[in-house]
């Protein structure tokens, strides 16, 4: 067994790719935006659908899921209208000046932007001040993106 200075040692000499490859701009989990759901069916169906990966697009480096070829084809002609705010980041935490997971059925469209956060108590909240956590956000986002 290596002594603990030694396996310190080591963490220290690991790639920096093993380290930071993790963060993304948007929120994916094993490549996969929101954990599957077609994010134009929130705009069009007014509720969450999952998406189907016959109908997969790729953008800002991660795979998105459609229910079905037209919600892909209108994902494609304007990814930036119906991707969500952060990056689909927690807006709450983004907010709060860090990111975390979401969960798609904690979601708000806002003036045309789709936020989305970690959970319904999480989501009401961030619903406690609409405009001002969004102003936060905001100016977080910028910094936060860069990872």
């Amino acid at each position: 067994m290596l002594p603990r200075r030694s396996l310190f040692g080591l963490l220290l000499l690991a790639p920096a790719p093993l380290v930071s490859s993790a963060w993304a701009r948007s929120f994916a989990e094993r490549g996969v935006a929101l954990r599957g759901t077609d994010v134009v069916a929130y705009f069009t169906e007014g509720r969450v659908l999952r998406g189907r990966a016959e109908h997969a697009a790729e953008w800002d480096g991660v795979r998105w899921l459609f229910s079905s070829a037209e919600h892909r084809a209108r994902f494609l002609a304007d990814p930036a209208a119906h991707a969500p705010a952060y990056g689909g980041f927690c807006a709450w935490a983004v907010s709060q000046g860090y990111t975390a997971s979401t969960d798609p059925a904690a979601w708000r469209i806002v003036e045309g932007r789709l936020f989305l956060n970690y959970d319904q108590n999480i989501k009401r909240r961030w619903e406690r001040d609409i405009p001002g956590f969004i102003a936060l956000g905001d100016a977080n986002w910028p910094r936060l993106s860069r990872g």
